[in-house]
């Protein structure tokens, strides 16, 4: 049993050695990358025209009668003017009034029936199609889910960005509803950080943002010449990695606001999380070696950037066997169990100290940074934030072992609040 334990001691000191060298450096690099995120960058590009340019803002929706009127009246209120946007609802495979409510509402809707390709991309897909042949054309198409609120501010802030030259650009996704459970605290707090420490930092260090599925623009230009083709369960994932392939960095507008309404249980959320691993594993696997092969040929750290972001479920995973052990090794009755964690590393010096201290103040840092409320409500939320986030990692297990499964499953929306129920819950609206 002695060599049998000496084995076991030298295996997981290896294996501890390999996890960390995999986790560890993205981690580092992530935090370096995200407090670039609070530096006072102005745009990098100029303004190249005055043009105000034309939308068509489309809506995907599937069943979605409960919220769809908000969403349409939202968009009808925007601060732009009326004669140079047109609100398209697709209603998906809906055997609701989804698409009786949309025309109610306002917006110009079209029937997609096709249960062989179900799905938002394919929705879009067919859409786009659909916008290339029709007579009024239009300068960007801005896409939405049903379930969104849109700031009134949303198109004056991208157009501020066509304007600069930019193809592609993703808004500031917030929370429609933060207060309602822990769930959708924690999704809360992800979003609100995502914006700052992800979205807003590579746009100021000029490398690609990434699409987050709703509330982003994209040239008609763009569009034409690589075609949409993201069909997966993360479209908006596979065609930031196109774009990136094709030269075209995603920009980010940190003033154009759009609310998503956030899953109210751990159930739902597990359900959507999952799908979004699913997703992400499946565009890791068919885009990673050709990112990571452009970007050192040609230099460019942007693809390199985005390859790092697609192996993000195997860190997940990695952090998390780390995290058991870690717990194990703790309670175990011999004491090491040869697993090496970072803490060794440091002991109790003020290294690691400051360590734990930045991981646990980081968050409520964001929270007030970003003016948003921590009251005593938010506070135990935080707490259980910690929760949630230990749930990406079986989470992130389930998504690479189903990668290759692409049945898409629908999130159901209830939560009907109009946007000037909104404004009065987000004051800086």
């Amino acid at each position: 049993m002695s060599d049998l334990g000496d084995f076991i001691s030298v295996f997981l000191t290896v294996f501890s050695i390999i996890l960390q060298v995999i986790s560890l450096p993205i981690g580092v690099y992530y935090v370096l990358v995200g407090l670039c995120g609070f530096l006072p960058i102005k745009d990098k590009k100029q303004k190249l025209t005055d043009k105000m340019h034309s939308f068509a803002l489309i809506v995907s929706a599937h069943n979605e009668e409960a919220v769809i009127a908000n969403m349409v009246a939202s968009l009808k209120a925007l601060d732009y003017p009326s004669d140079l946007y047109d609100i398209f609802v697709i209603a998906d495979n809906c055997s609701d009034r989804t698409a009786e409510a949309a025309r109610e509402a306002g917006a110009i809707v079209y029937e997609r029936f096709n249960e062989l390709r179900r799905g938002k991309g394919y929705a879009l897909e067919w859409m786009f199609e659909k916008l290339f042949r029709m007579e009024k054309q239009y300068d960007y198409i801005s896409v939405f889910d049903a379930d969104n609120l849109v700031d009134p501010g949303y198109l004056k802030a991208m157009n501020d960005k066509a304007q600069r030259g930019f193809k592609v650009v993703q808004g500031f996704l917030d929370s429609k509803n933060p207060y309602d459970s822990w769930i959708t605290a924690a999704y809360s707090f992800c979003f609100w950080s995502i914006n700052r420490t992800f979205q807003l930092s590579r746009y100021k260090l000029g490398l690609c943002c990434e699409l987050s599925g709703t509330g982003f623009i994209i040239s008609l230009e763009t569009l034409k010449k690589h075609g949409w083709g993201a069909t997966c369960l993360t479209e908006d994932m596979e065609f930031t990695m196109k774009m990136s392939l094709n030269d075209e960095k995603v920009a980010f507008a940190y003033d154009a606001v759009v609310f998503d309404e956030k899953p109210l249980t751990l159930a739902q959320s597990w359900r959507q999380r999952k799908r979004w691993m699913q997703g992400h594993c499946d565009v890791a696997s068919r885009y990673f070696t050709k990112l990571i092969r452009k970007g050192f040929k040609e230099r460019k750290l942007s693809c390199i950037d985005c390859a790092v972001y697609l192996i993000q479920p195997i860190r997940i995973i990695a952090a998390g066997i780390i995290t058991l052990f870690a717990y194990i090794q703790t309670f175990y009755p011999e004491g090491n169990l040869g697993f090496i964690q970072v803490s060794y590393l440091f002991g109790s010096s003020w290294v690691w100290t400051a360590i734990v201290v930045f991981q646990t103040l980081y968050m409520p840092f964001v929270i007030l940074y970003e003016r948003r409320e921590l009251s005593l409500k938010m506070v135990f939320y935080y707490f259980t934030y910690m929760y949630y986030n230990l749930t990406w990692v079986p989470i992130a297990i389930q998504g690479f072992l189903n990668r290759n499964k692409t049945e898409w499953s629908h999130t159901q929306h209830t939560r009907t609040i109009s946007i000037d129920e909104l404004k009065r819950m987000h004051k800086h609206i």
